[in-house]
């Protein structure tokens, strides 16, 4: 057996290539990462593949919320709420660097000063349905606001018709360092092993038809790619999107069981809102609503929930997804928002179960769904951000009931509830820890805490060994040099995109200063990443023609994020 250092991406390949594993998992999106930390915790030899980078597909292009779903409620999934709702509650125990509780507002439109009675009532009903399947637990009730209270809130709110509002309490996660999180945790913690740039091709069986390999194509750090095997006693198909695609490796048909539904978000200039807490808003003459997250010096919008029929490899805001957005928020807002205020965007495709009903994909559950075929292979597709530690205990309790043979006594039950992610342990001293490091930004401390929790005491190492690193890595965002190498060293980020779209989140919030700030990103992690200028070069030019494609996609202008924020 070779012992793969964490997060080496070197060893890591050595590893997959010689040694024998319980199971291996194909995907590295938060179900991914969730199903291999359940297993390692559980004592089994586990590894994790990513055909791309960590989070990189739907994981990292999320509405970065932990929460119940009040509107599930509505469509009568009390259980799935209440599932998720105990589940944030264990995420804000076990990951309080990351998954921060967030206060939500419901303002409350009528004609006339009225609202009407329907409506009143059955918002205070879900209201009171949300606080007792989960909302006591932090010890945070739903309360009837003023309108007065409202604007105090949301001070943009259209007044006229603005009669009250309701109160009421979620949270929020940053969605690929919570994916980045739980994959360290499992290598680190569990020795779990773990590599991006690993693309399953195909599986191998044995006599008797059970899965019992996966054949790879890695990406090796010259460019070329290497194709080998990786002996694997079980085989775990968290693909989302791409999961009939992995499916089809081992039963040999085009199973068609996704339906693909796109989410997008837009990201403006929070003094053009000015809301101090989210705020949830009905989209007119629809039946849904969009969510209005404050992010710093930011806001972003969303999302839209539509039936996709393009490549899931590539997904793309349109510039009727952002009217879509814009238009529901300018209805509710006295200040107009355009095309000339987005500074970030994102598309992402939920991996929703195709139902024998067909409707609108903002009515389809998001329940889970575990299913194993006749070779052994486990699929978890469904679920959402907030259940994936549900969803892989559910997953690793299906290969240990039914496919493993003999598996340890450990492994018989979830270890996972009360599981602590790396850099829970040392937050709540971190900032006292700072002051043993001078050199820090005094107002970068609570930024770099609430990413990495106790772990930050790295990055205060980083900074004080060389100040420079306390810069800004992309101009008008709070990350900060530091973070890139970090991100690099620890993170198993390989290129400029990594680090600007998913280890920080520079591309969502400020895509045209990040693609600006691509070269010298570039030249900060080519050392470590043993680049020539001409490889650093070109990571930095990949990066923004992705950026170029995605802001024309949407017919989106492009947006200096310091002038957009200075107004």
């Amino acid at each position: 057996m070779v012992n793969a250092a964490p997060f080496q991406r070197g060893d890591a390949l050595a590893a997959l290539r010689s040694d024998t594993f319980d199971v291996v998992v194909i995907g590295g999106g938060i179900t991914g990462a969730g199903v291999v930390l359940d297993a390692a915790s559980r004592g089994l030899r586990a590894a994790l593949i990513e055909r791309d980078d960590f989070a990189s597909g739907t994981s990292s292009k999320s509405s970065k919320l932990v929460h119940g779903g009040i509107r599930y409620l509505q469509q009568g999934e009390i259980g799935l709420v209440y599932e998720a709702l105990a589940e944030r509650q264990r995420l804000l125990k076990n990951a309080p660097h990351i998954v921060k509780p967030l206060p939500f507002l419901i303002p409350m439109f009528g004609t006339d000063g009225v609202i009407p009675a329907k409506i009143s009532r059955l918002l205070g009903l879900a209201m009171w349905g949300y606080d007792l399947t989960g909302g006591y637990r932090i010890g945070k009730l739903h309360q009837r606001v003023t309108k007065q209270e409202a604007l105090e809130y949301f001070p943009t709110l259209r007044p006229d018709n603005l009669v009250s509002g309701y109160l009421y309490y979620d949270a929020a996660a940053d969605d690929a360092r919570l994916v980045t999180a739980v994959l360290r945790t499992a290598a680190y913690d569990y020795g779990a092993v773990v590599a991006n740039r690993v693309a399953a091709v195909g599986v191998g069986h044995d006599p008797h038809g059970k899965v019992d390999s996966i054949r790879v194509e890695a990406q090796l750090p010259d460019g070329t790619t290497d194709r080998f095997d990786i002996r694997a006693h079980a085989v775990v198909n968290a693909g989302g999107v791409w999961s009939d695609r992995v499916r089809s490796f081992d039963e040999g048909t085009d199973p068609d069981s996704i339906r693909p539904a796109k989410g997008i978000h837009i990201t403006v200039p929070h003094r053009l809102i000015g809301n101090t807490i989210a705020a949830v808003i009905p989209v007119p003459k629809d039946r849904r609503s969009v969510f209005v997250v404050p992010a710093g010096d930011l806001t972003f919008i969303g999302t839209t929930d539509t039936d996709y029929q393009g490549p899931v490899d590539d997904p793309q805001c349109s510039p009727e997804d952002v009217e879509y957005l814009l238009s529901a928020v300018n209805h509710a807002n006295v200040n107009t928002l355009s095309t000339a205020d987005v500074v970030g965007s994102w598309a992402g495709l939920r991996p929703l179960v195709k139902s024998a009903s067909s409707g609108r994909t903002a009515d389809l559950s998001r329940r889970h769904k575990v299913r194993r075929s006749d070779s052994g292979m486990v699929t978890i597709t469904g679920g959402k951000l907030t259940t994936y530690r549900h969803m892989a205990a559910d997953t690793v309790d299906e290969l240990v009931r039914h496919v493993l043979v003999d598996p340890p006594p450990s492994a018989k039950r979830s270890r996972t509830k009360k599981l602590r992610l790396r850099g829970a342990d040392g937050y709540g001293s971190a900032a006292q820890a700072a002051r043993g490091y001078p050199a820090v930004p005094t107002d970068s401390v609570e930024h770099l805490a609430n990413r990495y929790g106790g772990e930050a005491r790295v990055l205060f190492g980083l900074i004080q060994s060389d100040p420079s690193l306390g810069r800004p890595l992309v101009e008008g965002l709070p990350y900060l040099r530091a973070e890139a190498v970090f991100a690099v060293r620890h993170e198993m980020a390989t290129s400029v995109d990594d680090v600007l779209s998913r280890r920080t989140r520079a591309r969502l919030y400020g895509r045209d200063n990040a693609a600006a700030a691509a070269e010298q990103v570039a030249e900060l992690i080519a050392t470590d990443l043993g680049w020539t200028p001409s490889e650093a070069s070109a990571s930095a030019a990949e990066f923004r023609d992705l950026c170029e494609a995605e802001r024309s996609a949407a017919h989106l202008p492009p947006v200096d994020l310091v002038a957009a924020l200075s107004g």
